[in-house]
């Protein structure tokens, strides 16, 4: 999506997804050289929803070349190192916006016109909050142990403690560094501290969520 080395495979047959970025604030005309959606400028609630809609712009539109989760393969830059500052940006705003050819090749189609401004912000959202995957690694064992627990409190909470399972997996989470700079990673284990309110639903859905969170780092 945003670079490429030479062996990048041309994907500008490629139609772009449609992003729907409903719920985020509307950026406007002119081009932003800094993200608008960080959480120091749009608070958390906004910040979650931004990577959430990133996720999934992402996921329709950039995983093909730069790979599930952000972590390519090798043949595309790996996103997840694009510093979280006004520089990354700036260059990050410039690569969606009118894409990059080499050699004649279409290695990157320029999605600014088709997918706006908004899709951008919220892709690079998503991007720059990835997780360390060495990070990841070194709590996974303790991560699954967590997730074990949980799946059993959604059909007997017997002797569960919300609160101690949510301070030790925000503990965990803020151990976890992103690879961009940015203050906060989007890791599982932030994701599933988020979700436990004591409850069995609550339980069974941050059990899912460490799941489906380990798989895509094996």
């Amino acid at each position: 999506m945003l670079g490429s080395g030479s062996g990048v495979l041309a994907h500008g047959d490629v139609a772009p997804q449609p992003v729907d970025t409903a719920g985020l604030p509307v950026t406007g005309e002119d081009w932003l050289i800094e993200n608008p959606y960080r959480a120091d400028k749009v608070g958390d609630e906004i910040w979650t929803k931004a990577i959430e809609i990133g996720a999934s712009g992402y996921n329709q539109n950039c995983a093909r070349c730069h790979g599930l989760e952000v972590v390519s393969g090798g043949l595309a830059p790996d996103l997840r190192y694009l510093e979280a500052e006004e520089y990354g940006d700036e260059w990050y705003a410039e690569r969606f916006r009118v894409g990059y050819t080499q050699n004649g090749t279409t290695k990157m189609p320029a999605f600014g016109d088709l997918l706006g401004q908004d899709a951008a912000w919220a892709i690079r959202t998503y991007i720059e909050t990835r997780p360390d995957g060495d990070a990841m690694a070194q709590v996974s064992q303790e991560l699954k142990e967590i997730r074990d627990a949980l799946a059993g409190y959604a059909t007997d909470a017997t002797g569960a403690d919300p609160d101690a399972l949510v301070a030790r997996l925000a503990d965990i989470a803020e151990g976890i560094d992103t690879l961009s700079g940015a203050p906060v990673a989007d890791s599982v284990a932030f994701r599933a501290a988020k979700q436990i309110d004591g409850t069995p639903a609550a339980y069974k859905s941050a059990a899912e969520t460490l799941t489906v969170g380990l798989s895509a780092t094996q």
